[in-house]
C-alpha cells in the first residue's frame, strides 16, 4: 500500500525529534502524570429529530486529537481513558490525530491504552491528517487491536430492538481521503444519523446532505488559545469557520471538541482539554 507523503520532510523529522526529546526531559521531570483537573467533561445536550425514544438519553463520549508522545503521555492517557469510563458512556467516539510526528515506539503504549475503553455498546473511529502521515495502516492496526472498529468512509449502525440510528464516519479531508459519497451510498433512507469528522469545517458539505442531524470533529485543538468574549485567534485549514464549540450549520448541529492534546505549542490557554459527552434527546422528550 502506498504511503501519504509527508508535508516537508526535513521539517517533519526535525519535529519528530523535537518530540521525543521534548517527551523524555518532561518524563524526567515528573511532568507527565495525570490530574483529573486538567481535563473538562462538557456536556451537551442534543436533540436528534426521529430519534426513538428507546435512545433517549443515549450518551456519547467524544474524544480527539490525543496526539500521543506529546503533551499527553501514557500516563495521562490511562487517567483519560478512566475518566471516560467513569461517564458510563453508550458509545465513545473517536475524530482522529491519535499520534503527531513519532509512532513506532508509542503503538503499544497507545493500543494498551485504548483496550481500557468500556463503552455499553461500542468504540468507533475516524482518522486524522496526522495518522495518514504516520501511516494510516499503523493506526488502524492499532484500532482494530483495542477492539475500535473504524468507520473512515463507512457506516455502522445501532440496533435497540426495532429502532435504529446510524453512526457515519469520512477520513481526513485535508488530505483528501474523504468519500462522503460512498458514506451516502451506504447510509440506510431511514433512522437518525451522526457524522464522525476529524475536519470541523466539512460541516458546510455534510449539511448539504440533509442526512445528518450531528457532526462531531476535532482537528483545531480549540486554537489552544482562546480570549474570553472573543474566542480564538488562531485558526487553519479545515478550522477557520468552526474551530470550537456548538455551531448550527443548516439543520445539522456541528460541534468541535478542544481535543486532549497538543501540537507544535505545548501549552493551553483558557483552553481545557475536553472530553464532550453528547447526550441525545428525541423530539417528543425534548
Amino acid at each position: 500500500m502506498k504511503e501519504t507523503p509527508l508535508p516537508d520532510l526535513k521539517n517533519f523529522r526535525v519535529r519528530k525529534k523535537l518530540q521525543i526529546a521534548m517527551s523524555k526531559s518532561m518524563e524526567k521531570i515528573g511532568m507527565h502524570e495525570f490530574d483529573s483537573c486538567h481535563f473538562e467533561v462538557v456536556p451537551i445536550d442534543i436533540i436528534i429529530p426521529g430519534l426513538d425514544p428507546v435512545f433517549d438519553k443515549f450518551s456519547i463520549a467524544h474524544i480527539t486529537d490525543i496526539h500521543l508522545g506529546q503533551w499527553i503521555s501514557t500516563e495521562r492517557l490511562k487517567g483519560v481513558m478512566e475518566l471516560v469510563n467513569e461517564q458510563n458512556p453508550d458509545i465513545v467516539a473517536i475524530t482522529g490525530d491519535f499520534v503527531s510526528y513519532a509512532i513506532d515506539h508509542l503503538v503499544e503504549d497507545l493500543t494498551d491504552c485504548l483496550k481500557m475503553l468500556e463503552p455499553n455498546d461500542i468504540s468507533l473511529a475516524v482518522l486524522g491528517n496526522h495518522d495518514h502521515w504516520l501511516g494510516a495502516h499503523k493506526i488502524r492496526e492499532v484500532l482494530k487491536n483495542s477492539s475500535i472498529l473504524d468507520i473512515s468512509n463507512d457506516v455502522y449502525t445501532l440496533k435497540h430492538n426495532d429502532a435504529m440510528m446510524h453512526f457515519a464516519g469520512v477520513d481526513s479531508i485535508t488530505l483528501d481521503k474523504h468519500r462522503l459519497d460512498l458514506v451516502m451510498d451506504k447510509l440506510p433512507e431511514s433512522g437518525p444519523a451522526i457524522l464522525l469528522a476529524h475536519e470541523p469545517d466539512f460541516a458546510d458539505i455534510s449539511s448539504t446532505t440533509g442526512r445528518f442531524s450531528l457532526q462531531i470533529s476535532g482537528h483545531s485543538h480549540g486554537g489552544q488559545f482562546i480570549i474570553p468574549g472573543i474566542g480564538t485567534f488562531i485558526r487553519g485549514s479545515n478550522f477557520l469557520k468552526y474551530p470550537a464549540g456548538k455551531y448550527q450549520v443548516g439543520e445539522m448541529v456541528q460541534y468541535t471538541n478542544r481535543g486532549l492534546g497538543t501540537n507544535v505549542f505545548w501549552l493551553r490557554i483558557n483552553c481545557p482539554p475536553e472530553i464532550t459527552i453528547f447526550n441525545l434527546k428525541s423530539q417528543e422528550n425534548k
